[in-house]
């Protein structure tokens, strides 16, 4: 069973590895105490990168089945990037 997640934010609309890591980057430099885990690589070529945090549990997905790359967390990101 699939996690569910409070918070899921739109990146952009079709699967890109660039878009994905440059976002990885953006939060690793805007949340403090984000702790990087491991990136997981489907065998479509779909990539997830979690994250864990004192608030709680982030990924970040660029999946090429949905077309999409977008964040799934347990806490408000929003305010890191005001």
């Amino acid at each position: 069973m699939q996690k569910k997640f409070k918070y899921s934010y739109a990146i952009c609309d079709q699967a890109d590895d660039e878009i994905f890591r440059k976002q990885c980057i953006a939060l690793e430099n805007h949340i403090p105490n984000l702790i990087k885990e491991r990136l997981l690589e489907d065998v479509d070529g779909s990539l997830y990168q979690e994250y864990h945090h004192e608030k709680g549990e982030l990924i970040v997905c660029s999946e090429i089945p949905v077309g999409a790359v977008y964040i799934d967390s347990d806490f408000d990101i929003n305010p890191y990037f005001k």
